[in-house]
């Protein structure tokens, strides 16, 4: 998972760089569905009777939801350092929490509750409303918000679809979805060099996504979900050493307890 997280985060990387070289957001979202799409599509072992699939609205709802949330996340690290913008989509938790103890009837728990909270105020210091809030930072929420939604719409069809098949389906679908919108945004030119990173920032993400699904084949849920708390480590240190960017001392506090919830609510799923 750690490995995954960190491939995820380097593919983000990859399209940061390319936003700031000017090449629109929904482009780079477009170019990551449809490449990871192509690439993983032979190893996904489809059969005629998922084709089922393609007629339940909540599999396209969640293609949806995860296609908004990347075009966000990437708008996001157009301006800020990675870390934060991470930091600040980890409001997805309490999100994806409060969805599915009102929608799917899942029980709330008081320490499963405290440690959300720690997290909310955690992404809190990471944001910081009212004083060092940024268009940057709406935009990671946006991303946040709306990666909470495709968790629990996840979890409502996670019982009917085999998950090779929701993981290609999100990466096939997200790439309908974006295309009229990416095609309209085509950079002018395409050098080596961001032709490279584009390749980088796809099979990156798919290949995270796809250790993901591995790892799920060999851990429940509830251990492998906290774990994607990992990302913000792997946000920090490649932030500092691709772009020397380092979190302020209020950020960074609120990095660690976001981490530190996570971490706890890993060990509550344990015991």
């Amino acid at each position: 998972m750690f490995v995954a997280m960190t491939c995820i985060v380097i593919g983000d990387t990859a399209g940061k760089i390319l936003t700031q070289q000017g090449v629109s957001p929904l482009f780079v979202a477009w170019t990551r569905f449809a490449l990871a799409g192509l690439v993983l599509l032979p190893f996904m072992g489809l059969q005629a009777d998922d084709l089922r699939a393609v007629r339940d609205p909540l599999v396209w709802l969640r293609a949806l939801l995860i296609a908004g949330g990347i075009v966000c996340i990437l708008t996001s690290l157009r301006t800020e350092p990675v870390a934060n913008a991470f930091g600040a989509m980890f409001i997805n938790p309490i999100v994806a929490f409060g969805l599915a103890a009102v929608f799917l009837k899942e029980r709330v728990t008081v320490t499963r509750s405290v440690l959300l909270i720690a997290g909310f105020i955690g992404v809190l210091l990471v944001v910081k409303p009212g004083f060092g809030f940024t268009p940057g930072l709406g935009f990671a929420l946006s991303a946040g918000l709306l990666y909470g939604a495709f968790l629990t719409t996840t979890r409502a069809v996670a019982q009917k679809y085999r998950p090779r098949l929701l993981l290609i389906s999100q990466l096939l679908i997200g790439s309908v979805l974006l295309a009229p919108m990416g095609l309209s945004v085509l950079p002018t030119a395409i050098s080596l060099p961001m032709f490279g990173f584009i390749l980088l920032s796809a099979l990156a993400s798919a290949a995270g996504n796809l250790l993901v699904v591995m790892a799920s084949k060999t851990s429940p849920n509830t251990t492998i979900a906290p774990l994607i708390y990992l990302q913000l480590i792997s946000a920090t240190a490649i932030g500092y050493m691709v772009f020397g960017d380092w979190p302020d001392p209020i950020s960074f506090l609120g990095l660690s307890v976001i981490f530190a919830a996570g971490m706890s609510s890993l060990a509550l799923s344990r015991r």
